[in-house]
């Protein structure tokens, strides 16, 4: 998961006074936003349970109003805090971890629970619709589509629920959600054109062995492929093309599947034509992430192009950079818009094992980046998880996770200053998931007024603060050098 804080705005409550609220954005998507006395009554309780020396420092209260420059320490510190809490799977899988961001984001919406169907899609458009509550998490969403569709509880974990956007007869990955947003109002935060679809989780194909004789999980991934393969994703010979299409006519999905699993790019999740500065600066790039590497295709001069491999056991350690920029400095594929209606330049960095003595940084800058470095971590996660044994995903499921997280109620300190207790509820989604136990007090969020970002971050010059580092990659071998 990738956390940052990179901007703030300025809210005025029913009584005309502002204060200052904090953008949390996760896997480069906009969350919530939260106050600064909310994250410390989290810290607070993540204390309770963890110990001071667990937790990262948190910074401390002043007793005077904050100047711009304060206030953008402030956004710096906290956004330190937050990705280095993150890292902890103890902490992120933690019910007062989740259940805060949860509990903000429907704040940051101000949707208070309803029902409604709603639609999930499979990757050949067929519509899945169940019944839940607009504030159910992915989890809880994910659960009621495998009842829906006669998914096997066990063979759960083979998938997950992400977030796409509809260009045409193509599709662009946004993100994978995570059990601690709702799927409802991540879609409906994300505008018109998006939609979530059902896909699978893992990256080694060899994983698929587990849903050749299951009838649903079979169809999940066989209509995945053929999405893949209509949209150019995996790189099929002509006579190849003959004998999927002659299965598909067939309708023999198992040996259709096991054909495709031959195929170059299977499996792979395939970006946007993004730029890199390998071999040479702006070299134009086409990149696929899967298996064990980053696969990139690079444009050179005269109509060449170039194949290079990028094997995930060779990367140190990797970043992601990001600096809010002006529409005159002009625009390129590693733009996206933030919440402000600047544009925000995304790169990540990455540092390669060329040779036995040499490291080299290589930079893709892309509008998804931030996925990219997530497809990563995916990855190396993976491979540590075979190396302890599994046999299976991990998934995106903790009740597949027995003590990932601890049970009960908590705590959920609101932005006008009034809490409540709630819980989090891993029972099906017409239990709902937030409970209030008093009265909220009268004073509400009633609008935005303004944004706020360090001029510096204006400039066009990247912001050592908006800077990831990820050493997650420490402790693989080389086994082939």
């Amino acid at each position: 998961m990738h956390f940052s804080i990179p901007d703030t705005q300025e809210l005025k409550d029913e009584s005309g006074s502002t204060y200052v609220a904090y953008n949390i954005h996760v896997n480069g998507a906009f969350h919530c936003a939260v106050r600064y006395k909310q994250l410390h009554s989290l810290h607070d309780q993540l204390k309770k349970v963890f110990g001071s020396a667990a937790l990262p420092p948190f910074p401390p209260k002043k007793l005077l109003p904050l100047t711009p420059t304060q206030t953008e320490e402030r956004r710096g510190f906290l956004e330190k805090y937050i990705q280095l809490a993150s890292q902890d799977a103890r902490v992120s899988s933690d019910e007062a971890f989740t259940g805060f961001l949860l509990s903000a984001q429907q704040e940051t919406m101000g949707a208070p629970p309803k029902e409604v169907d709603f639609d999930v899609f499979l990757m050949n458009w067929q519509k899945v619709t169940v019944s839940v509550l607009s504030t159910d998490p992915t989890d809880v969403i994910m659960d009621a589509v495998a009842r829906e569709i006669g998914l096997p509880q066990d063979l759960i974990c083979y998938f997950a629920l992400f977030l796409v956007k509809r260009v045409d007869a193509d599709i662009i990955i946004q993100k994978r959600l995570e059990n601690f947003e709702a799927p409802y109002l991540s879609q409906t935060s994300a505008g018109p054109g998006h939609c979530i679809v059902i896909r699978k989780s893992y990256w080694d194909s060899g994983w698929d062995d587990a849903l050749m004789d299951d009838r649903v999980a079979l169809n999940l991934a066989y209509v995945q492929t053929l999405s893949d393969v209509e949209r150019g994703w995996v790189v099929v010979p002509k006579d190849t093309q003959r004998q999927l299409a002659t299965l598909q006519a067939k309708g023999s999905k198992k040996e259709y599947l096991q054909l495709a699993r031959t195929l170059k790019y299977y499996g792979y999740l395939q970006f946007a034509p993004c730029f890199c500065d390998y071999p040479q600066p702006d070299t134009r790039v086409l990149i696929s992430a899967g298996g064990r590497e980053l696969n990139f295709r690079l444009a050179l001069a005269q109509d060449q192009y170039k194949e290079i491999s990028f094997r995930v056991t060779r990367i140190r350690c990797w970043r992601i950079t990001t600096a809010v920029i002006d529409h005159a400095n002009g625009e390129c594929s590693g733009n996206s818009q933030s919440s402000d209606g600047k544009h925000q330049r995304l790169e990540l960095s990455f540092e390669y094992l060329m040779s036995k003595n040499k490291l080299q940084w290589i930079t893709v800058v892309s509008s998804q980046a931030i996925l990219l470095s997530v497809c990563l971590q995916g990855m190396v996660g993976e491979l540590l998880l075979k190396k302890q044994g599994a046999n299976r995903p991990q998934g995106n499921n903790t009740r597949q996770r027995p003590g990932s997280g601890r049970r009960g109620s908590w705590s959920f300190l609101k932005r006008d200053g009034s809490s409540y207790q709630i819980s989090v509820s891993r029972s099906a989604s017409t239990d709902g998931i937030v409970h209030e136990t008093r009265e909220d007090g009268k004073s509400r969020t009633r609008e935005t007024t303004r944004k706020h970002s360090d001029p510096k971050r204006n400039s066009g010059i990247m912001s050592p603060k908006a800077t990831m580092e990820n050493d997650a990659f420490e402790g693989i071998g080389d086994d082939d050098l």
